[in-house]
Order: structure tokens, then C-alpha cells, then sequence
């Protein structure tokens, strides 16, 4: 049976949404947390420079706000809790079109305005997280978070 490209994608976009949700719940049952705050990032850009990208800390962010600390969660990636609420409004919207055969919120998705005004959010609190990150972290500590230590 083939399917054609838009219920593809549908069923793509809700397999990823689920796999974002489940990877935390992996991390906390088999780490148990106590590696969290100092395992080495497998981010590329974080292993090559020692700066932060703007996607770093979301998966400690979705760890903490799985275990009910919402200040740490918010500490590590202020996207964090938000990527749990797309990824339920994800699931359930595109759950909802393969059911009813309709799409809904296209105008809202495809909104140049919006974004536009994410991307302008998401540069804002990046630059805004690299001065704190330079402030509060000297060369030598900004080598150490690189794989050049």
C-alpha cells in the first residue's frame, strides 16, 4: 500500500513529535540523572567552539521539566517546556487531520509574520545566552566544554 506524500509526512511528523517526548524518559532511566550537569555535549558546534548553539541544553531542559524542576528546565533552554507543547499539539493536530482527512491551523503554520517573529525571539535570547555564557565562563572553562581541552 503506498501512501501518498501528505499523510507521509503527517505520520513522520507525529513518530518524530513521539520520539522528542520519549528520549528524556530513556536519559532519566538509564543515567538516572547523575552524569546530567557534566556529560560532554554531543552537540557539534558546542564540541568544536565551546559556545553554546541555540538549540544546547533542550534535552537537559525536557529532563528537568519531566522531573518537575521548572526553574532548571528553564535555566538550561527557555525553549525547553515550549518544544513539550509543540510536540503535544503536534501529535494530537496531525492525529486529528489523519482522522478527519482535514487540515487545520495552515494559515497559523505557514505564517511568514510568525516566523518571523520566532526567528527574531530565537536570535534575541541566543545572543542574550552567549554574553551570559562568555560572562560567566572563562577561556580556559569555554576550552574544557570543547573536545580541544
Amino acid at each position: 500500500m503506498v501512501l501518498n506524500n501528505k499523510i507521509q509526512f503527517k505520520i513522520y511528523g507525529i513518530i518524530g513529535s513521539l520520539i522528542t517526548l520519549m528520549v528524556p524518559f530513556f536519559l532519566i532511566f538509564f543515567n538516572q540523572n547523575t552524569h546530567l550537569e557534566t556529560d560532554q555535549s554531543l552537540c557539534p558546534l558546542k564540541m568544536l567552539s565551546g559556545f553554546p548553539c541555540p538549540g544546547c541544553g533542550i534535552t537537559k531542559s525536557l529532563v528537568y521539566f519531566y522531573e518537575g524542576n521548572l526553574q532548571k528546565s528553564l535555566y538550561y533552554n527557555i525553549f525547553g517546556p515550549l518544544v513539550i507543547a509543540f510536540c503535544v499539539a503536534t501529535i494530537l493536530v496531525l492525529s486529528a487531520e489523519l482522522i478527519t482527512k482535514k487540515e487545520y491551523f495552515k494559515e497559523l503554520l505557514f505564517n511568514k509574520k510568525l516566523a518571523y517573529g520566532l526567528a527574531i525571539f530565537l536570535a534575541s535570547y541566543h545572543f542574550i545566552r552567549i554574553i551570559y555564557f562568555i560572562n560567566h565562563n572563562s577561556m580556559d572553562d569555554i576550552l574544557r566544554q570543547s573536545i580541544w581541552r
